[in-house]
């Protein structure tokens, strides 16, 4: 088949991809023509594992072609893709569109024949039904349809996901458009992977309800760790015995610092906005959305605790910037808010990420970026691990306590065992388990070591916690 796909970012540039590995002609279209240069050449604007080379072999064979033509992307295509980008509209919260409605119009002009539209943007419900408004005031009715096939791409290991996924969602309303999605995804249903068909508003639905619930159980099983610190348990073995419940399932049992990324705090809002909308109230994800929020922030909140209760003039060394090992995708990384709400206490910011950093440098200010981490922790009065990079988890950490001036270790994703960094010297706060007591010596260490005075407790009550 022949296949055009509006839009190369993250979705758009994996699917085109992964549909060309299959055996398709595809054609990738984009106005940015910097973008489209830099494909040709095989330079990619996202890190993806293993999307380089699936790009470079499928370029090469001629499978996979990038323009700036929708013209030529359109030219005797089966289907079309639009996997445009949908951010959440300022200061609204719901889905921004206007991509989406730009796309279509433009499709519309450039169609010569029958063509299945498919909306690959996550989208709220009902978008598909002004898709073939918009195409319908330019082709007459029957000359195409639309359908709805949302991601569900992990960053990280999108390439397995798309090419072995849990289920395909098609969301169809005619059988022209049944027939040409089944012998799309053919090799899928070879291989008896779930192929679900659904009206189309369902398949909006089904993306926006996925992403709603798995960002509620990272937010309850986070919320569950505060709990353990002070019961004086462990939240890994709490998330074992529920997780083996198949009914729960172990994934996204997991604390940590909160959820980032482009996908779980823009769908969570826009499916709170389409609740609305609808005069619905969906109150769980409302809670969701609030808690996640309020912890990240609060993470900053256990450094300060952890090196007596004042970070004013100390360095703290940040360890993972992305908020989640193997992308460079910075959006609503946790390591933001932590570190915007630490310089505002007054410390000083040296970070490390291996792919990270130079999309953290467009949005952090006075962040010192280390490509060494070794060197990112000299004379470090605290390390903060914020994303569990394998390559951090395989630091020395002896190596790592030598070059710091004190040995004290948050570690937000417990990266690091307990045992192992304390063996090393650390003195280690960690998530969900008990919280350890600091004692008058490294207390005292780590503010002589900057010529600080002893804190008062009305710094870890007041204003510090207002943060």
């Amino acid at each position: 088949m022949k296949i055009a796909v509006i839009g190369t970012g993250y979705v758009g540039l994996v699917s085109g991809t992964c549909f060309a590995e299959w055996g398709n002609t595809v054609v990738c279209v984009d106005k940015n023509a910097e973008k489209i240069a830099q494909l040709k050449q095989g330079k990619l604007p996202i890190y993806e594992p293993g999307l380089e080379k699936l790009v470079l072999r499928n370029h090469a064979t001629g499978r996979l072609v990038f323009t700036t033509s929708i013209t030529e992307a359109m030219a005797g295509a089966d289907v079309v893709f639009i996997a445009v980008g949908t951010p959440p509209r300022p200061g609204h919260g719901d889905a921004d569109l206007s991509f989406v409605y730009g796309a279509a119009k433009e499709i519309a002009q450039a169609m010569e024949n029958h063509a299945v539209v498919v909306v690959k943007s996550t989208v709220p419900v009902g978008t598909g039904d002004a898709v073939e408004k918009i195409i319908a005031t330019i082709r007459p009715k029957g000359s195409f349809s639309v359908a709805s096939n949302p991601e569900f791409l992990r960053e990280g290991s999108a390439i397995d996901d798309f090419l072995f996924p849990d289920r395909v969602v098609i969301g169809i309303e005619d059988d022209v458009a049944r027939e040409k999605m089944a012998v799309l995804y053919g090799p899928l249903a070879d291989a008896k992977t779930p192929i679900v068909i659904t009206q189309r508003r369902a398949a909006e639905l089904i993306k926006y309800a996925s992403n709603a619930f798995l960002a509620t159980k990272i937010t309850f099983i986070n919320e569950l760790a505060d709990l353990c610190e002070q019961v004086g348990t462990d939240v890994g073995e709490l998330a074992l015995g529920i997780g083996l419940d198949h009914r729960i399932g172990r994934a996204f049992l997991k604390a940590g610092p909160g959820y980032g990324g482009s996908c779980f705090p823009k769908d969570t809002l826009a499916l709170l906005r389409t609740a609305q909308d609808y005069g619905v109230a969906l109150r769980v994800v409302e809670e969701t959305v609030a808690a996640n929020e309020a912890r990240k922030r609060r993470m900053a909140l256990k450094v300060l605790d952890a090196v007596g209760g004042d970070v004013d003039g100390l360095t703290i060394a940040v360890l993972g910037l992305t908020f989640k090992p193997d992308t460079d995708d910075m959006r609503e990384a946790p390591s933001l808010a932590l570190i915007e709400t630490l310089q505002r206490f007054g410390a000083n910011i040296q970070a490390h990420d291996p792919v990270g950093m130079e999309n953290a440098a467009r949005i952090l200010e006075n962040v010192a970026m280390f490509d060494d981490p070794y060197e990112c922790v000299r004379n470090a009065d605290a390390v903060v691990v914020v994303t569990e990079w394998e390559s951090i988890r395989q630091l020395d950490l002896y190596r790592l306590k030598q070059a710091m001036r004190s040995a004290i270790m948050i570690d937000l994703r417990n990266a690091f065992g307990r045992g192992a960094a304390q063996a090393a010297g650390f003195h280690v706060t960690s998530i969900g388990q008990p919280v350890p007591q600091l004692s008058g010596i490294i207390s005292g260490d780590v503010h002589a070591a900057s010529d600080h005075r002893p804190v008062s407790h009305a710094v870890l009550t007041g204003t510090a916690r207002e943060g």
